[in-house]
């Protein structure tokens, strides 16, 4: 199709257009390439507008817009977070993302994002990993067997090349889910558990992925070995942790953008003043990441927005290659813009 027929108008990606795009260039080459999207982007960190997400919380659970924006695309992505979903046979989170022209203001993409915010939060922790845990990691352990926990896995092994993952949940339907679903994933062995204290013995990396909006102490500090990297993904607002405060003084703490992470990470615990560091000062060694094999790494992930630009910024990208996705006239054209009134009104 010509630059003149989709200049005006806005590539829609549904739910069957992302399951085409992971079928045509598989789970594990997505989440490859999407970790090269967004660590090129944490390398550009200052080139960013950024902000902490807006939540509008209730008791249910919470609704957030994540904006961030470059000097030529504008990205944000809408996201919900309601654990009791469950129960009514909905989903804990679902989302959708939009990616602008700055420039111009035009929306360019406007996507499913509820199965692409779990391949970038897999990619992140993934990307994270390499960065800062042991190297030749090879044992995991993954407490929390829900929605995102086969993403974390795959990602793991792809990136990483982990190759035992140790699994618990409290629900065991969980477990057996994930177990069905990886079942025959080559060079991959998965060790089913009893309590989140066996799986984590002798891990390498270990990742909290669960759903429960309170403060839950996952992960307690006679559970934590020397050389540990923990993968801390659950916790994403207030009132919601998976950590024991103790688990944070043990360890070296990692996060993506600190003025959101002090108000929904598990850093939400410790005073103010308590020492981070943020991933971009890794990667443009303005401060160490990992300093020794018995140091303690920890990634307090609540995802960010930078993320879900790489992620948005990807699909732009692949979908036109790959001619995915139907063109909607979003906005109006072909007419006066001044005179928007007579357009709305006329009968073609």
């Amino acid at each position: 199709m010509s630059n003149l027929e989709t200049r005006f108008q806005t590539r829609y990606l549904d739910i069957t257009d992302i399951r085409t795009l992971l079928k045509r260039k598989g789970v594990q080459n997505v989440l490859s390439e999407l970790v090269k999207y967004i660590e090129s982007d944490y390398r550009r960190w200052q080139d960013f507008h950024k902000c902490a997400r807006v939540a509008n919380h209730s008791d249910n659970g919470v609704i957030e817009l994540m904006p961030v924006s470059d000097s030529q695309l504008y990205g944000f992505k809408y996201v919900n977070g309601h654990p009791a979903n469950t129960f009514q046979n909905m989903l804990t989170v679902m989302a959708f993302g939009a990616l602008a022209d700055v420039a111009t203001g035009f929306p360019l993409l406007l996507s499913e994002f509820t199965i692409v915010t779990a391949l970038r939060t897999a990619a992140t922790s993934a990307w994270v990993a390499r960065l800062l845990a042991r190297p030749n990691a090879k044992r995991m352990a993954v407490i929390g067997n829900g929605a995102q926990s086969e993403f974390q896995i795959l990602a793991f092994t792809t990136v990483l090349g982990i190759n035992e993952v140790r699994v618990f949940d409290i629900d065991p339907h969980a477990t057996d889910k994930l177990v069905r679903n990886l079942a025959g994933l080559p060079g991959l062995t998965l060790l089913r558990c009893h309590s989140a204290a066996e799986a984590v013995r002798g891990a390498d990396i270990v990742t909290t992925v669960t759903a429960d909006k309170n403060y839950a102490t996952i992960l307690t500090p006679d559970m934590i070995e020397d050389g540990m990297h923990i993968n801390a993904v659950g916790g994403d607002c207030p009132g919601k942790t998976e950590l024991h405060a103790e688990v944070l003084l043990r360890g070296k703490v990692f996060v993506e953008y600190e003025p959101q992470s002090r108000i929904e990470g598990d850093i939400q615990q410790m005073p103010a003043d308590f020492p981070v560091t943020e991933l971009w000062e890794v990667l443009q060694q303005v401060k160490p990441g990992r300093e020794n094999a018995q140091q303690i790494t920890i990634f307090d992930s609540v995802g960010f927005a930078l993320e879900d630009f790489s992620a948005l910024r990807y699909l732009h990208e692949h979908s036109r290659e790959m001619s995915l996705g139907s063109l909607m006239n979003l906005i109006p054209q072909d007419f006066n813009p001044k005179d928007l009134f007579g357009f709305s009104s006329r009968i073609d």
